[in-house]
């Protein structure tokens, strides 16, 4: 009750919920992102950033994110309040407490987000030479850090979706992503745009 009441609250001081989608690079939140516009959520977005051999389908980003660590400006962040904005986990330090959040985190193995790294930083002719013992160490660290963020704020609202099962059950996925964000989406155009075929780098 008391958690309904300080949302409610919230939801009065800071208005409707920026809907984050968040995790590591590599992680699905292309694909979290093409099933919440296919559901029927707005998107804050720019286009600059073109589908490619590494998502086919799109990115889906909005170049002003990348500045969320940089810059103090971040009232235009206020336009995302009722619509979907894809956020890398590096970044959700950064976010002002006077929004409220709801944050669909893509949950994927490491080793496969390091497989899959590794092959968008080749075909770009680029060499990450950090071995890959160190990286998991790397980000299993940052997202326990995270964790502990997510579940500090009051601002954020957090709900885990796994890369393999969101492919595996693509329809469960949608239904859960419906209920949390509690906005009216289509399920069946939401399950349409998963594509298994896209998941190239398995453990």
């Amino acid at each position: 009750m008391a958690g309904f009441l300080q949302r409610s609250l919230r939801k009065l001081k800071h208005g409707a919920p920026i809907v984050v989608v968040s995790g590591l690079p590599r992680s699905g939140t292309s694909m979290c992102m093409k099933m919440l516009e296919a559901g029927g959520v707005p998107l804050l977005m720019d286009g600059i950033r073109t589908a490619d051999e590494d998502n086919p389908k799109g990115y889906f980003e909005l170049e002003k994110v990348k500045e969320l660590d940089k810059s103090d400006e971040k009232e235009w962040l206020k336009e995302a309040r009722g619509k979907a904005v894809k956020i890398i986990s590096f970044l959700l330090k950064d976010l002002p407490e006077d929004n409220n959040y709801r944050i669909l985190f893509m949950v994927r193995n490491i080793e496969e987000v390091l497989a899959s790294q590794a092959k968008m930083l080749d075909r770009r002719g680029e060499v990450d030479e950090t071995e890959d013992d160190r990286m998991t160490d790397i980000y299993a660290g940052h997202l326990a850090q995270v964790r502990r963020l997510l579940k500090m704020g009051p601002q954020f609202e957090v709900m885990d979706i796994k890369y393999k099962d969101a492919l595996n059950d693509a329809r469960h996925t949608a239904e859960r992503i419906k209920a949390f964000l509690d906005l009216p989406m289509d399920i069946d155009k939401m399950t349409g745009v998963v594509d298994e075929r896209l998941y190239r780098n398995r453990r």
